[in-house]
């Protein structure tokens, strides 16, 4: 699975607007719904907020990643979020974040669904590109740093 497939350089926002971790990502989604992604948009935030509170997506290390699944969604799709300062997310490491990847996909695509996961979690482990990824200063920086790295 490659990531830039389902993330559009304008799903893409440096830095949010929001401080707070249900605005951050329903600022996300909104950048996704803007895009005609969605049928419902609240169902679909809906989806993802009850995922996050069954239990915080803030994996560590200065990273979430909310994620979730709707019949309101047309297609696997991603927004990332880079915070100028970081926000509390209740994460699992008790850290906040910096770096917010938001994935929703149909009811319908759960095998995409974990593929995307997993392939989000291999990029983060790379240290050059978490890093980078958390000081990037532009949308289009965030998505060639997305490119690059699957080229690798």
């Amino acid at each position: 699975m490659l990531l830039r497939q389902i993330l559009h350089p304008d799903c893409v926002k440096v830095p949010v607007e929001n401080r707070n971790k249900e605005k951050v990502i329903t600022e996300l989604i909104d950048l996704l719904d803007a895009k005609g992604f969605f049928t419902n948009r609240n169902a679909v935030l809906d989806a993802v907020l009850t995922r996050e509170r069954i239990q915080s997506t803030g994996i560590g290390a200065g990273m979430a990643i909310p994620h979730g699944k709707s019949g309101d969604v047309k297609e696997l799709v991603m927004a990332v979020g880079i915070a100028a300062e970081p926000i509390e997310f209740e994460s699992i490491d008790g850290k906040p974040v910096k770096v917010i990847l938001l994935l929703v996909s149909p009811t319908t695509q759960t095998g995409l669904h974990i593929q995307a996961l997993a392939a989000i979690s291999r990029s983060l482990m790379k240290e050059e590109f978490k890093t980078k990824l958390e000081n990037a200063a532009s949308p289009e920086e965030v998505y060639e740093l997305f490119s690059e790295s699957e080229e690798e």
